[in-house]
């Protein structure tokens, strides 16, 4: 087992793998940029290193600072938890030359399923329903235009580095083709210096739902089922839970299975999450594979009561996961409480917590980083909690998450909160009747702003 382990991120995820490693008796090392310097994983991690300015380019997406960190340290073990160098291949191939072990998959799996293009072509291979589409980048406008009436309109537009949402773009009809790839092309080329393209059929009413998947380094993999993530805005999750209200016996058996075949084709070695677009007729296609822990990882750690930033730790240090399957028996739902005001279009809300009040009770957990007299910096996202309940049925859970949202006080910055009390009380959700577009006609009005 590992004696000490950097931390390559900030915030919440960094402050959840510290306690986890506290509970392993393993040593921690935070890194922090000079506008974290106050935040709780700098605290309480057993060491902690500044490695730059607020940008995260110069800071906690700086290589050379954070291997110097590991050096000075001597740390034996890199967590990079989730966003910033996660699933960058160069960054795990760095650590793996250096002796450090990189807490995640090998830097080929990173790579093979980093790209879109790639990932797709091992999911045929390995016989993963996917998404009918260009079998590689388009070449050109007119390749796009030819294959879009192939496929038949609507198609989607997507950069084949791309995440978050960034360079993808709904094309209906021809007459609107040019301008969509011209828009699609730009962001990409801005967001992630690549600008290639690729061409999709666009699944209406689709809903999202993942499959949470670990490997170990002798060739197992389990599943631990779903999570249904389509309340999202801008392609960006905001509520998540499992087990999916859309999930039947049959479809849990028929994606668990196929997401455990996408990570046997590659070895896969670690937590991952196989996402999947399922249709209205609940026919499923693979969509991309996050080869790193999640936000939403909390969801499945309550349905499941294990921890998997434990799993992770220990299947990178040569430990064999038991390979059991999981079918879940309890519900649970997470908000992501965002520091934006959703009475403006979600937007950032930077700012100094003046007071803060977090739910509590039997079956509610928070996680966050933010305490009152922090400061919320402009420079990284915007979440500053995760408000996960855990109940027996999705209604009780549902009833649950309103109770604790109403004890839920943040006081100097605007929150999510408002849009979480709204969505609980919506009947469409309470049914369990949405999809991912589900979003784009709720709305926040004025006259309900608190």
């Amino acid at each position: 087992m590992f004696k000490k382990i950097l931390i390559a991120n900030r915030g919440e995820i960094a402050l959840r793998i510290i306690r986890t490693c506290r509970e392993m008796g393993i040593q921690t090392v935070a890194v922090f940029s000079t506008a974290d310097a106050d935040s709780l994983h700098v605290r309480f991690a057993d060491e902690a290193v500044c490695i730059g300015p607020p940008p995260s380019t110069d800071s906690y997406l700086n290589i050379p600072r954070l291997m110097a960190a590991c050096e000075i340290t001597n740390a034996d073990a890199i967590h990079p938890g989730y966003g910033f160098l996660a699933e960058n291949a160069d960054f795990a191939e760095i650590c793996n030359e250096y002796g450090i072990k990189f807490i995640g998959p090998a830097p080929e799996h990173i790579k093979k399923m980093g790209d879109k293009i790639t990932a797709k072509a091992t999911m045929i291979a390995a016989g993963v329903p996917v998404v009918p589409g260009s079998g590689g980048l388009l070449e050109n406008i007119e390749d796009g235009k030819k294959q879009a009436a192939e496929i038949g309109y609507p198609v989607i537009l997507k950069a084949t580095a791309g995440g978050g949402g960034k360079g993808m773009r709904v094309v209906r009809e021809e007459e609107e083709f040019e301008a969509q790839w011209n828009m699609a092309r730009n962001e990409a080329k801005a967001s992630f210096s690549n600008d290639g393209i690729y061409i999709e059929k666009f699944i209406e009413e689709p809903r999202h739902i993942e499959i949470q998947i670990v490997g170990d380094q002798f060739g197992n993999v389990c599943h631990l089922s779903e999570r249904e993530c389509s309340i999202q805005r801008r392609h960006q999750k905001l509520v998540e839970e499992s087990p999916s209200p859309f999930m039947t016996k049959k479809l849990r058996k028929q994606m668990g299975e196929a997401a455990i075949r996408a990570g046997k084709c590659i070895n896969y070695e670690g937590v991952g999450t196989v996402e999947f677009l399922v249709d209205k007729h609940r026919n499923f296609y693979f969509m991309e594979m996050n080869t790193r822990i999640q936000v939403e990882h909390t969801v499945t750690e309550e349905v499941i009561d294990h921890d998997l930033i434990k799993e992770q730790i220990k299947v990178a240090a040569g430990i064999p996961i038991s390979g059991e399957n999981y079918i879940p028996t309890v519900h649970a739902i997470e908000c992501r409480i965002n520091a934006e005001d959703v009475y403006h279009n979600f937007r950032p809300s930077p700012g100094l917590i003046t007071s803060l009040h977090t739910a509590k009770g039997h079956g509610v957990r928070v996680d966050t980083h933010v305490y009152a007299g922090y400061e919320i910096s402009p420079h990284y996202d915007s979440m500053i909690a995760k408000l996960i309940c855990r109940a027996r049925t999705r209604e009780e859970c549902i009833t649950k998450m309103e109770r604790a949202l109403e004890e839920f006080i943040v006081e100097g910055v605007h929150t999510t909160i408002p849009f979480h009390k709204k969505l609980m009380k919506n009947e469409q959700f309470r049914a369990g009747d949405f999809n991912t577009g589900f979003l784009e006609g709720f709305e926040m009005g004025e006259e309900e702003r608190e």
